[in-house]
């Protein structure tokens, strides 16, 4: 196959800046959680910041898992829209430079997407996120015959609420259906599980092959409080299923059984796109010839490794040796 993974999801630029707890209160957003924001409030707070360092890179949470296959080794491709601003050409620079194929044109007007991540002392996440023209991928957008040489399609689950971004989602699924292409799904976040838990659960009942979700979102999803009932009731309609549990691991389930995988320790400075790599990790596992149980650990020590650092890009590759001692 042309591609291990054709993924879809908000095309966003993150913008991660370490910052006190003095600063982050003088923005007035809500520690720990991820705000919308217009393009004002973005500027102001990124102006607000002086002389912090700013790190930017490509993301969103599907580009993020995307990139981090690449990172592995994979073939991987990736449908999001950006504009043709300075900000957009960053973010297919940066896609392309990484091994990502991205060939989704451009909108001709609006602001590209960005992501504002305030990381504070205690390596919680304060996100502000202004969407931009990424709310505007479409069903024109999805090329079948691409995602038709991919093993499997990823979506994030982000894509659900918006109207035109969920219709594209949609036919992306529809078309990996038709083609006999896997689907792996991602939860993305517990307020969307919240608000969306039936259409979730028809996805899940439906045609996704592989479901992601972390505890928070699985236990909102099945409204039981023990993880590892949560990721049995989701297998009983899913046939594979990677929840992740912080610290503590991750659980997959795949073919009636249930696999624990260790969680790594490590000191965490930043949790950003923690479950996106470890999706990454899982994702390249499975299309490359790892057993499930393999793939986990691989997803587990990725998802170590991204936390232990700044931002969401693996400073230090995993090499092919080290993916080798990972299938011991």
């Amino acid at each position: 196959m042309k591609y291990d993974v054709y993924g879809v999801g908000n095309a966003l630029v993150d913008i991660q800046a370490r910052v006190s707890d003095q600063v982050l209160a003088a923005t007035g957003f809500d520690k720990g959680i991820m705000t919308l924001v217009d393009d004002i409030q973005q500027q102001s707070v990124l102006s607000s910041l002086g002389d912090v360092s700013l790190n930017r890179c490509a993301g969103g949470s599907a580009a993020n898992t995307i990139v981090g296959i690449a990172d592995f080794g994979g073939k991987v491709a990736y449908a999001g829209k950006v504009s043709g601003d300075e900000v957009g050409g960053f973010f297919l620079k940066d896609m392309r430079e990484l091994g990502v194929t991205i060939e989704v044109a451009p909108a001709e007007s609006g602001p590209t997407g960005t992501c504002a991540v305030l990381i504070s002392e205690d390596a919680q996440r304060t996100m502000l996120t202004n969407l931009g023209v990424s709310i505007t991928l479409s069903e024109a957008d999805i090329d079948e015959a691409e995602i038709a040489q991919a093993k499997y399609l990823y979506v994030e689950g982000y894509l659900l609420t918006g109207e035109s971004t969920k219709a594209a989602a949609y036919k992306a699924i529809d078309c990996a259906k038709r083609n006999n292409v896997k689907v792996a799904f991602t939860a993305s976040d517990p307020f969307l599980v919240n608000t969306m838990r039936d259409e979730i659960w028809s996805l899940i009942e439906g045609p996704v092959d592989l479901f992601f979700c972390n505890e928070e979102e699985a236990k909102s999803l099945t409204k039981l409080t023990d993880p590892i009932a949560c990721a049995a009731e989701i297998h009983k309609h899913c046939e594979n299923v990677a929840m992740t549990l912080g610290a503590n691991g991750s659980i997959i389930m795949h073919g009636g059984e249930s696999f624990p995988i260790e969680g790594v320790a490590t000191d965490a400075i930043d949790t950003t796109g923690a479950g996106d790599m470890y999706a990454g990790g899982v994702l390249y596992g499975i299309t490359n010839g790892l057993s499930w149980k393999q793939a986990g650990h691989l997803g587990s020590h990725a998802a170590s490794r991204i936390v232990s650092q700044l931002g969401a890009r693996m400073e230090k590759k995993f090499s092919p040796e080290e993916i080798k001692q990972l299938m011991a």
